[in-house]
């Protein structure tokens, strides 16, 4: 029985991943595959469930890794913020911050390389002239026009009921996160290795500790018995300059990231530096007034840092792969401030605009999608630095939003030496390829070192807990009408469509096939 969507349902196109193609990391001729689809819109609930499953946007292309035959396996990583505390490398980088805003002080030398991500073309060589013709194949006016017809229609029939009947739906799919792979705490499996002799500490059991943190710690100890407090007789306190952010270190504990990033610095201060978070899709005022200001910007470091040519990236480009984005907004109660959706946080130096970090605040997490910088600031390190302010950003939001508390910084490849980088956030999980539970990275990376390809679950019973159970009850968008697999299969005699449906319905996982709408032409 055919019937319409709400609409805020996710549309989407799919296509196999066919052929191998140009890898964007270790640039293998035909190395390289996936599967993707292109998104014409997408719930945040939606697409925060697809990348729990391995699949990551780039623009309105929304692809996922072979990931037992390309060449460059490539794991979604996530980092915890809330307990995450910065390296003595990124310490280093904050102070290098800090020095260069208060007396514009540029450190020498090479303190901290910033890590260097392919172009977003790159990443998705083979299915870049494939993005180009769907521009023109999907024909985005008239679907869209054709599904606003039949979506106001159905909604002018249905009132208020249909409003009742989404917001119901949506709570019932918030219940199911701890069963679908949305992201939760309990998704985590502990994956308990014994290395072979010589390969690497047991983390089975209590890491080393030096004679020198020992003493320290029986010094701590001591003067806590002396001082229950645990606080220096005498110290002022501090307050952060944001009351979201949790209160100053004591003495007897590390600093945390706060307390590095927002020192407070002198009234004379020779720069100024501005974090803006301004939505991108769709583009707001703010947005709209510093786009061109914007895109200069990331020419610039095309040109510069991956060096391509003046005419290259054109402004068509840059919106398309770091501009347009198919999350629909939201803002419901109880999530944070500037809602769900794609967002651009932009770093302003002194009034103009120098690094500009592409996200996207879900659900569960803040995802980093890309990031580009002015290369007059390379000495900034501001690949780390934006990295280390996303983290704290999301310990803010957390504040509010309880449940969103995860940092997605796209793929780790272990194959690729430039990529590792992302590793050096901990703590940070892995997801298994084969039952999409995440597993803490210290115990991936011995099973990476053996082999590119891995299941990181090392339970062999152990299966994919969101898989597709039932194909017949996937949602198909057909002749402006809404419809289950089921129905449509026996109306229409697609010769061939059959093994792509249920590859889709395999890939996307049964709760994704069940409230995305699978667009047949």
């Amino acid at each position: 029985m055919a019937s319409c969507a709400p609409l805020s349902s996710s549309i989407v196109e799919y296509f196999e991943g066919e052929d191998f193609y140009r890898c964007g990391y270790c640039k293998n001729e035909s190395g390289s595959r996936s599967n993707g689809m292109w998104a014409h819109s997408m719930t945040v609930q939606d697409y925060q469930d697809l990348i729990d499953r391995g699949w990551r946007r780039s623009g309105k292309y929304v692809y996922k890794p072979v990931m037992n035959q390309t060449c460059c396996p490539q794991y979604t990583i996530r980092c915890r913020p809330l307990q995450f505390q910065p390296s003595k490398s990124h310490k280093k980088v904050l102070k290098k911050m800090l020095k260069f805003l208060a007396n514009g002080e540029i450190s020498k030398g090479n303190c901290e390389d910033d890590p260097m991500e392919p172009t977003m073309e790159d990443a998705v060589a083979g299915d870049v002239a494939l993005i180009n013709k769907l521009d023109i194949q999907c024909d985005l006016q008239r679907l869209g026009d054709n599904l606003k017809e039949t979506l106001e229609r159905e909604e002018k029939k249905k009132g208020r009921s249909a409003k009742k009947e989404e917001s119901n739906e949506l709570i019932q799919s918030q219940d199911k996160k701890m069963k679908l792979g949305s992201g939760e705490p309990s998704h985590s499996v502990e994956v308990h290795l014994v290395p072979k002799p010589g390969q690497g500490a047991d983390l089975s059991k209590p890491p080393c500790r030096k004679a020198k943190e020992i003493r320290k710690e029986r010094k701590r100890l001591k003067l806590m018995r002396q001082n229950p407090a645990g606080e220096r007789e005498g110290a002022p306190a501090q307050q952060d300059p944001l009351s979201l952010f949790p209160p100053k270190a004591k003495s007897n504990q590390p600093k945390s990231l706060e307390d590095f990033m927002f020192e407070s610095l002198p009234e004379n201060a020779s720069h100024k530096l501005e974090v803006r978070v301004v939505r991108s899709s769709p583009p707001s005022s703010e947005f709209k007034a510093t786009m061109l200001e914007s895109y200069q910007v990331y020419k610039r470091y095309q040109m510069l840092i991956h060096n391509h040519a003046p005419d290259n990236p054109t402004v068509s480009q840059f919106t398309g792969f770091l501009c347009s984005s198919p999350l629909e907004p939201e803002t419901p109660p109880g999530g944070p401030d500037c809602g769900y959706g794609s967002f651009h946080q932009q770093y302003w130096l002194d009034g103009k605009i120098i690094a500009v970090g592409v996200i996207d605040i879900l659900p569960h997490c803040v995802s980093s999608v890309y990031l580009y910088y002015d290369p007059d600031y390379s000495f900034l390190s501001l690949g780390v630095y934006s990295a280390l302010r996303e983290i704290a950003f999301i310990r803010q939001l957390h504040e509010k939003t309880p449940q969103l508390s995860y940092y997605y910084m796209g793929f780790y490849i272990h194959s690729c030496p430039k990529m590792k980088y992302k590793g050096h956030y901990r703590p940070s999980d892995l997801l298994c390829p084969e039952t999409y539970v995440w597993v803490p990275i210290e115990q991936c990376l011995p099973l990476l070192e053996t082999s590119k390809y891995c299941r990181f679950n090392q339970d062999p019973e152990a299966e994919d807990e969101g898989r597709s159970r039932d194909p017949d009850r996937l949602q198909v968008f057909y002749k402006k009408a809404v419809m289950p697999y089921g129905v449509y299969k026996k109306q229409q005699r697609e010769r061939g469509a059959e093994a792509a449906v249920l590859q889709y319905a395999r890939l996307v996982g049964q709760a994704c096939s069940e409230r995305m709408l699978l667009f047949r032409n």
